[in-house]
């Protein structure tokens, strides 16, 4: 058991794709008094990721074939749970997240307040720019966020950072049922919302440089459609239009 959190099981769950240069650095920062184990997930990398990842001692799951972002996710999650995770905690390991936020992310899950903890970069948008955020990307940050807010029925400040922590019961919706690339992060906060999770936010302040993952303006724009279709989905699912699994089979938490 934890050090802090003595009744609850803290797995950190690392989704890796090309993250050896920056992966001991990760490591390092995360609060290991705060944490049970450490998972890391190599989506078939084309460097030594799992390598440097097994030489530090983590528990190392690797995929024959790159499976993509919410694929990597979907691994993850899958082995925490199969370690009897109460909460898991994504962290990134290309260092953009900083692991030092940890504490308060869990703490909230911990003592029943949320379900789900998201480290947000715009809860104090400012905070975004000065750690390198590119500005046509806040710029999209801000757009998206306000028209998924008005979809789904939230209130967050954004819904696309990768620094996470997920109570067992969020970890046990259908998510296998959700996308295997980047708008897996849309899809589960949707899946959320249907169950009535409570979701909260921790301002962050994030990290953009050379080794820190991002995707391109391009991809990005690819990215912006994805969402805009899983938000159709859940309109056309909302008003009984059509059905979609990933949406009917969340069952309402208790």
């Amino acid at each position: 058991m934890s050090k802090m959190v003595s009744d609850k099981k803290i797995i950190v769950v690392l989704p890796a794709y090309n993250a050896a240069k920056t992966l001991e650095k990760t490591l390092f920062a995360i609060p290991k008094d705060w944490v049970d184990d450490i998972i890391l997930v190599d989506d078939a990398s084309q460097d030594n990721t799992a390598e440097v990842s097994k030489k530090l001692g983590l528990k190392t799951i690797i995929h024959k074939k790159n499976l993509g972002y919410g694929g990597n996710q979907k691994t993850c999650y899958a082995e925490a749970l199969k370690l009897g995770a109460d909460i898991a905690v994504m962290v990134h390991p290309d260092f953009q997240y900083d692991p030092t936020y940890i504490p308060k992310m869990v703490a909230l899950i911990a003592d029943g307040g949320a379900d789900a903890v998201i480290g947000s970069r715009m809860v104090f948008p400012r905070d975004a720019l000065a750690g390198g955020m590119p500005y046509w990307k806040f710029i999209a940050n801000i757009f998206l966020t306000k028209f998924e807010n008005l979809v789904v029925g939230t209130n967050l400040s954004e819904y696309h950072s990768g620094f996470r922590a997920y109570s067992r019961k969020v970890l046990e919706l259908p998510l296998e049922l959700n996308s295997d690339d980047f708008v897996f992060d849309t899809e589960i906060i949707v899946q959320m919302k249907i169950a009535g999770a409570k979701i909260r936010e921790v301002p962050i302040i994030t990290r953009y440089f050379p080794e820190a993952s991002m995707i391109g303006f391009m991809r990005s724009i690819k990215y912006g459609f994805a969402i805009l279709a899983v938000l159709l989905r859940y309109l056309l699912f909302r008003f009984g239009i059509k059905n979609y699994v990933q949406f009917s089979r969340v069952e309402k938490f208790s």
